[in-house]
């Protein structure tokens, strides 16, 4: 694999995000590498799965690789684009995955991260959602997963300003489960892997789910999806959504219009 490394240590298997040189960015064909890892490791029925970054890395990921958003007229996160399908891939993974956050995470690698079923951070971690500032509309999805972890207050700061978090603040607020130093977040995670996959993976595998369908147990009529559905495509059917795109690309400040 180009842009993933695999690993193994007993019922453990280790995906590491490798392509540094676009802050592990998540395009579309590291997140198929992705997939297709976390698919090789459920059929080989491995116990728990640590999703990390390279030892010192200063990004974790930078998040949805803004050269794959497509033009204005299509949804940008679909049900069958990767990036979705990768969440609903960590979501559905029987057995536990653990983010191993060293560094920042950006816009959608934050959803990738708070659909982990356990996140240990450094200090130097930080989350910051992003989509504000390139213009884009989040899908409902998306939207409920962060505020089942972050709480409407908290949620709907990091939409609006788009501001990172501190790894201080995430874990007073629980999105981290556990803060330790740098030195030690290895160690430290493979132990917490250990005692996970020395219990019974077949009750944790049931409560996982159970865990994810309560977690999504909030009905909405047919007529306020298509409400959101009808508020998002205003989005990426405007001008500031290719403004958005064209000022990353440019590497400038976008000037948005509102229109």
């Amino acid at each position: 694999m180009d842009f993933i490394l695999t690993d193994r240590q007993d019922n453990i298997g280790i995906i590491t995000l490798n392509h540094d040189k676009k802050r592990n960015a998540l395009s579309k064909a590291l997140i198929h590498e992705l997939i297709r890892a976390l698919n090789e490791m459920i059929q080989q029925r491995l116990r728990v799965i640590i999703l990390r970054a390279n030892p010192g890395a200063k990004v974790w990921s930078a998040g949805f690789d803004v050269t794959d958003l497509p033009q204005p007229g299509r949804d940008p996160l679909s049900y069958y684009d990767p990036l979705e399908q990768a969440i609903r891939a960590v979501q559905r993974c029987p057995a536990p995955v653990i983010a191993m956050l060293e560094g920042s995470v950006w816009g959608g690698a934050c959803e990738l991260a708070l659909v982990c079923d356990l996140l240990i951070g450094t200090p130097c971690a930080t989350f910051a959602i992003t989509p504000a500032k390139i213009g884009i509309p989040y899908n409902p999805t998306g939207i409920l997963h962060v505020l089942n972890v972050l709480g409407m207050a908290v949620a709907k700061e990091m939409f609006f300003t788009a501001q990172p978090l501190s790894a201080e603040r995430a874990v007073n607020l629980g999105i981290l489960n556990h803060l330790v130093p740098a030195a030690e977040l290895e160690e430290f995670t493979l132990k917490m892997a250990r005692q996970i996959a020395a219990n019974s993976p077949t009750s944790i595998s049931v409560m996982k789910e159970q865990l994810r369908i309560l977690g999504n147990a909030l009905p909405l009529s047919p007529e306020t999806f298509e409400r959101i559905q009808g508020l998002r495509r205003h989005v990426y059917d405007s001008q500031d959504y290719l403004e958005g795109q064209k000022a990353f690309l440019e590497k400038r400040k976008p000037v948005f219009k509102g229109e």
